[in-house]
């Protein structure tokens, strides 16, 4: 196995089980607390990483798009995940969240002045009816369900994210801008971090999901996609983000007896047909 598609494994299967994991921790901590907690241990593990391999530090000229992309990939990005996932299950959220691949694709055409297709936008279109089924899929009560909302806010920041990281590989390798965004996106949420009396309070599982998710889904899961996008266009390597859904949906069911609506299932199964769509044309 050669190692773009070994990084590419590792980054579906943790991020995959990242939705479950964010449900999890939510069962004990804020979703803001969770997502500073979860950074904060994501980047201690990657100081010490920084400190073994004496990874040397970003240019300061390039510290306004680092910063960008921190806020954009880590803390807008993460923040809607876990606010949405209050009301929004796992493997709804996944499906949800494999819109993504659109709006990279759309920011891609955009900054490159490439051009859709007719087939491109079919796709935009039946990608953003399954999205409404989803939302529909998720309600409680008779209200439209916010936390889709914000999910797809989600997606839509890591679209500009995945597209801010392109021109940074030409200065720097994937593990350094994985890490360098990883911090800054950390220092953005450091006013959200929980006290002690709030950990104290939060049962051990919860606790135990979120240092989880630092240590998986975030420090070795983001290493390994920016490797991935370092080696491939940023459309054809968000288009397989689309595989995260079914295990997301797998991982819940084991770990969260959770399944997401027949609704949201279906309206899952269109929005990743009009992903495919939009992304055929990526060869």
């Amino acid at each position: 196995m050669n190692k773009k598609l070994f990084a590419l494994l590792v980054t579906l299967i943790l991020w995959g089980s990242g939705f479950a994991g964010v449900r999890a921790g939510l069962r004990g901590y804020s979703p803001e607390h969770l997502v500073a907690l979860r950074f904060a241990i994501a980047s201690l593990v990657l100081v010490g990483y920084a400190y073994l391999t004496r990874m040397r530090l970003p240019q300061v000229k390039d510290l306004p798009a680092i910063a960008l992309g921190g806020f954009l990939g880590i803390s807008t990005y993460h923040l809607c995940l876990a606010f949405g996932q209050q009301t929004v299950t796992a493997g709804a959220a996944s499906l949800l969240n494999a819109s993504s691949p659109i709006f990279t694709a759309l920011l891609a055409t955009a900054f490159s002045g490439e051009k859709l297709t007719a087939r491109g936008w079919l796709g935009i279109v039946i990608s953003f009816t399954g999205a409404a089924l989803i939302s529909l899929g998720e309600i409680r009560g008779f209200h439209f369900n916010f936390g889709a909302v914000l999910i797809l806010l989600a997606a839509i920041s890591q679209g500009f994210y995945f597209i801010l990281q392109k021109p940074l590989f030409k200065k720097y390798g994937a593990f350094e801008l994985a890490t360098y965004t990883i911090w800054s996106g950390t220092i953005a949420l450091l006013g959200f971090l929980p006290d002690t009396a709030s950990v104290r309070l939060a049962s051990l599982e919860s606790t135990l999901a979120i240092a989880y998710l630092g240590i998986f889904p975030a420090a070795i899961a983001y290493m390994t996609w920016t490797y991935t996008l370092s080696q491939i266009s940023a459309a054809k390597a968000a288009s397989y983000l689309y595989l995260v859904p079914f295990l997301a949906i797998a991982i819940a069911w084991i770990w969260l007896q959770e399944l997401p609506s027949l609704l949201s299932i279906v309206g899952g199964i269109i929005t990743l047909t009009g992903v495919f769509l939009v992304n055929l044309q990526e060869t």
